[in-house]
């Protein structure tokens, strides 16, 4: 069953996309495999093996996580709907810094951004008609995880459970690493991510990516700049 999803996602032709096309091993906007850069203490190999998941999913920030169409909706009517919502929408900028989360190493906004919030929020109910329910495997994977009644609260009413208060935004560029090989992939990160943690990220528009089952990797099928 296709699963869609609205993320953020670089420009193609960014320095940003063109590092995490090369760093996970796939460019989502091309569908395409990318030769591994040549990282000194980090064989191609060992790299591919740590960025299984998120080049799977493709680079990304999530504001609408990967749904399956509710009943009666089709993927144009998605498309028009993003296409329409990003019109009303302003660009705006959020610095960014390298961070583990959980064990996961993802670049994130370094200070709190308003309308970033905003942005991912409007997502998250705007784009819910389109949902179909998540299924009892999907809610099951996810309490895995542990979740608090309110996120727990978020995943039944919204099939994500880290929405609103519990949202941060993040471009993940690995899988949960345990020490010490999280500290030695991190320190090569936070060298190889100096230039995009240097100046903030432009935010200026929405875009949906579309994953034919569960075990094919996502892909940009639309890209909708903000106009408002």
């Amino acid at each position: 069953m296709q699963r869609y999803a609205i993320y953020w996602a670089p420009p193609p032709e960014s320095p940003l996309a063109a590092f995490a096309a090369r760093w996970l091993g796939r460019d989502p906007w091309t569908g395409r495999d990318v030769p591994p850069p040549e990282i000194a203490g980090l064989s191609p190999e060992r790299l591919r093996e740590i960025t299984a998941s998120p080049r799977l999913y493709g680079f990304h920030g999530t504001l609408k996580a990967p749904f399956e169409l509710a009943e009666g909706r089709t993927s144009e009517e998605l498309h028009d709907a993003a296409r329409a919502f990003a019109r009303t929408r302003r660009p705006f900028a959020v610095p960014l810094e390298l961070a583990s989360l959980g064990g996961f190493l993802a670049l994130v906004p370094s200070a709190v951004v308003p309308e970033l919030d905003d942005l991912a929020a409007a997502c998250v109910t705007g784009f819910e008609p389109f949902r179909a329910p998540a299924s009892p495997a999907d809610l099951a994977r996810r309490r895995r995880a542990g979740l608090s009644p309110r996120e727990d609260d978020h995943l039944v009413r919204y099939g994500y459970p880290y929405v609103f208060a519990d949202f941060r935004f993040h471009l993940t560029l690995t899988e949960r690493l345990p020490e010490p090989k999280h500290g030695a992939v991190r320190a090569i990160l936070e060298r190889l991510t100096v230039p995009f943690c240097a100046e903030s990220l432009r935010i200026d528009a929405i875009h949906v990516f579309q994953q034919p089952d569960r075990a094919s990797p996502f892909a940009v099928t639309g890209h909708y700049p903000f106009a408002g």
